[in-house]
C-alpha cells in the first residue's frame, strides 16, 4: 500500500515537472520572436533648376530655394518644408511661395527672407539666424554661415544675413551651401553624406575654390550645383577632375540643373 502510494506521488511530480517544463519552454519560443525593424526611408533628390531642388524622404516633401513659374514643380507633392538661404531672385521668390500649395508647409528662412514675408501671409514661418540648430516636422536643421571672401565679391552676400543648411533625415547629413566662398565653416563641417556646392563668377566662388573646400571636409558625396555665372559657366568637369585628384574616395555626382540649357 505505502509503495502505490509514493509510486503515485512520483507519477504527480513529475507529471506537474513536465507542466512547467512545457510552458517555459514555450515562453522561451514566445520571447525569440524577432521584432521588426522599419527600414529607413530612402532620399529621392529632384533637381529643379539652379538652386532650386526637392528632396522627397518617404512622406516628408521638402523644397530648397524654391523659384520660378509653378509648373516647374508639378508633379511634386506639395511641400511640408521649404528651406530658403537668402534674399536674392534665384532663392527666393514671393510670388513662387504664393503661387504653391503652402497651407500645411512650414518655411525656414533666415530673418532678411521673413522681413520680406507679407504680414498676412499666413505662412507658417521658424527663423533660423547662422549657427541655429532645430528640428522642425522630424528634421534636424543646422543653420551654416553662408557669405563671401573676395574683397571685389563682399557686396554680394553679407556675413550673418542668409543660410546654409545642413540636413539630417534618418542617418544621412545633407549641406547645401546656399551662396557662399571656400569659408571657414564651411572647411569644418564634419560628417556629411552630401553636399551640394555652388561654384559661380563673380557671386559665390570659383572652381578651384570650391574643390579645396570639399577636399578638406570631405564629404561622401559632392553635387555640384548653381554653377551658372555671369557671363560663364563654371566647368563642373574640371571641378571633379580636381575633387577626385585630391580625395578619390569622394563621390563626385553631375545632376541636370539646367534641363532648358546646353550644359
Amino acid at each position: 500500500m505505502k509503495k502505490t502510494a509514493i509510486l503515485s506521488i512520483l507519477a504527480l511530480a513529475i507529471c506537474l515537472g513536465c507542466k512547467g517544463d512545457k510552458k517555459g519552454k514555450e515562453e522561451t519560443v514566445e520571447s525569440e520572436i524577432p521584432l521588426e525593424i522599419k527600414a529607413e526611408p530612402s532620399l529621392e533628390i529632384i533637381p529643379v533648376e539652379h538652386a532650386s531642388a526637392v528632396l522627397q524622404w518617404g512622406d516628408l516633401t521638402l523644397y530648397m530655394d524654391p523659384v520660378g513659374e509653378k509648373a516647374l514643380y508639378g508633379g511634386q507633392q506639395a511641400p511640408d518644408l521649404i528651406l530658403i538661404t537668402d534674399i536674392h531672385g534665384d532663392h527666393f521668390s514671393l510670388e513662387t511661395l504664393q503661387a504653391l500649395d503652402t497651407k500645411n508647409t512650414t518655411l525656414v528662412v533666415p530673418q532678411a527672407v521673413a522681413d520680406q514675408l507679407p504680414a498676412d501671409s499666413g505662412f507658417t514661418v521658424e527663423i533660423m539666424a547662422n549657427g541655429e540648430q532645430r528640428e522642425v516636422l522630424g528634421v534636424g536643421i543646422e543653420a551654416i554661415p553662408m557669405y563671401n571672401l573676395r574683397e571685389e565679391a563682399l557686396k554680394f552676400h553679407d556675413k550673418g544675413r542668409g543660410n546654409g543648411y545642413v540636413l539630417t533625415l534618418g542617418g544621412e547629413r545633407i549641406y547645401f551651401s546656399g551662396d557662399t566662398e571656400d569659408i571657414p565653416e564651411m572647411r569644418a563641417l564634419a560628417d556629411v553624406d552630401k553636399a551640394f556646392v555652388c561654384m559661380n563668377l563673380p557671386y559665390t566662388m570659383t572652381v578651384e575654390s570650391a574643390a579645396d573646400a570639399v577636399i578638406e571636409f570631405k564629404p561622401l558625396e559632392v553635387y555640384p550645383y548653381h554653377y551658372r555665372g555671369s557671363p560663364d559657366v563654371s566647368d563642373v568637369k574640371r571641378f571633379k577632375e580636381l575633387v577626385n585628384a585630391g580625395d578619390p574616395n569622394i563621390k563626385v555626382v553631375q545632376l541636370d540643373w539646367y534641363p532648358k540649357d546646353d550644359f
